[in-house]
């Protein structure tokens, strides 16, 4: 849609025609005269001996004004609605990919993958379905890493956590660790929009931080953590005495992840299986909606650069009829005045 940021400007187009209309009658309504050698004299419309501008180089001159003034009433071309990208919560996900992530006790389709491998399908689906929230990836083992700062750019999270492997930050879980350089990462955001979610398959058995003390300063920082314990609680193994069945999940420490949860306002949720982990992703989801406030725009773009170099375009064309026609005046004399000779 086009329109005018300052449309009451197109008056400006009669100031011509007023003053041509006020005019004495009989007076000349040429062009200025200027004497001749005059900067200004070669100008269009300007004159050197009071003789009248042709009717087509006023009608130009006119034009251009008009162009002009166009211009200066700014036209503009207004897009559809477009919604501002509103922030929901800043979220952060801190994923365990110790070596102990590397058991194989999630089932898909049939056959058996890893814990990380369910984790990044899982999160991949959730990552997607986060539109309008800041999201940061946070990886750990011995030592947590910034994988993705808070970002809109969910592309990047998602590709950064399919590309972690297991054991990159070390062999041991340092939970404790994970959860304070979340807290520091979140601390400058608006308070009700600080949320954790933490996934291990182990106890704390590395780091400077305690979780407990950890979850104290996420507490005072009004960072609220849901905390997943992931794992099969029993597999069949076969070995050479036969086969017998096992808990993969025994170093799991739920009374921990518990009290992380419940001390900073969260919950804790066990994953056995992968079906499992897709619905707790899934009650996150509803725990945790998105704000959109429904926010629009209209992109503008600016159009005033075309009337004005319309504008300029026919002043130079004025300029250049103006050269040559003196010149043919020059070369026309001075052939007059050899022949007279």
């Amino acid at each position: 849609m086009l329109s005018l940021a300052y449309p009451w400007l197109l008056l400006l187009v009669l100031v011509p025609l007023l003053l041509q209309w006020r005019r004495p009658t009989g007076q000349s309504v040429d062009a200025p005269v200027l004497p001749v050698g005059h900067w200004l004299s070669d100008l269009p419309g300007v004159s050197r001996r009071g003789n009248a501008a042709p009717l087509w180089q006023k009608l130009v001159l006119f034009v251009i004004w008009a162009l002009l003034v166009v211009a200066l009433a700014r036209p503009q071309h207004v897009g559809e609605q477009v919604q501002l990208p509103v922030s929901g919560r800043d979220l952060m996900l801190l994923v365990d990919i110790s070596p102990s992530m590397d058991e194989q006790d999630m089932i898909i389709q049939g056959r058996s993958i890893n814990r990380l491998q369910a984790v990044k399908v899982v999160l991949d689906e959730f990552i997607n379905r986060r539109k309008g929230d800041r999201l940061g990836l946070i990886l750990f083992g011995t030592q947590p890493y910034v994988q993705a700062p808070l970002t809109f750019d969910l592309k990047t999270v998602q590709t950064l956590l399919q590309e972690s492997g297991l054991g990159m930050a070390g062999r041991a879980t340092a939970i404790g660790d994970a959860v304070g350089l979340s807290v520091k990462r979140l601390r400058d955001r608006p308070q009700e929009q600080r949320v954790v979610i933490l996934l291990t398959d182990g106890a704390n058995t590395a780091g400077e931080i305690t979780p407990d003390k950890a979850a104290e300063i996420a507490k005072a920082a009004g960072v609220r953590i849901y905390t997943i314990g992931i794992g099969a609680e029993s597999i069949v193994q076969n070995g050479f005495l036969g086969s017998r069945r096992i808990n993969p999940s025994r170093d799991l420490d739920e009374g921990l992840l518990t009290r992380i949860a419940q001390q900073t306002g969260g919950r804790y949720f066990r994953a056995r299986s992968l079906p499992e982990l897709e619905i707790i992703y899934e009650s996150i989801n509803q725990l945790e909606p998105i704000e959109i406030e429904g926010k629009f725009y209209r992109p503008v773009t600016e159009l005033y650069a075309w009337p004005t170099g319309v504008a300029a375009f026919l002043w130079l064309m004025l300029l250049l009829i103006r050269q040559l026609k003196t010149r043919q005046i020059a070369h026309t004399s001075s052939e007059g005045s050899g022949a007279h000779d």
